[in-house]
């Protein structure tokens, strides 16, 4: 099995070990002073480019679930250790319908954590209303 290696540099270890212990819902395979390392077997990658990101380089990290449930389960866990959730709920960006929340870590690597649900004509964010039709605004809860 290949496996999307992703390597975070942080100041705060401890933080950061709760922090994606909750994100992962695993512990780490490995713990060092200095060093922490998961490897969930339930975690592919999804990985995207674009040029619409501002500067070149890394523009956020994200995990995509399966269905509504599990992303609620997911911002649960993440709130076990007081990390900054938004919602955003139903919006049309990267070319898909999804239901959003975003999330940042410690050291304040912005997660996206999204359920992917159709397919949308546009790259840009566009909010979405219950009925599908285009919101002002992302809805916060």
């Amino acid at each position: 099995m290949k496996r999307l290696h992703v390597h975070i540099g942080v100041k705060n270890l401890e933080a950061s070990i709760a922090y994606y212990t909750a994100m992962f819902g695993a512990e780490p395979v490995k713990v060092k002073e200095d060093y922490a390392k998961w490897a969930p077997e339930d975690l592919a990658v999804n990985f995207a480019i674009s040029t619409t990101c501002g500067q070149g380089g890394v523009g956020h990290l994200g995990v995509e679930v399966e269905e509504d449930d599990e992303l609620a389960r997911l911002s649960m866990r993440l709130g076990t250790v007081d990390a900054p959730i938004r919602h955003d709920g139903e919006v049309s960006c990267c070319y898909a319908k999804s239901k959003k929340a975003w999330s940042e870590d410690p050291e304040g690597v912005k997660w996206e954590l999204f359920h992917t649900f159709g397919e949308a004509d546009e790259l840009a964010p566009v909010f979405l209303n219950k009925d599908g039709s285009e919101a002002e605004a992302a809805p916060f809860a």
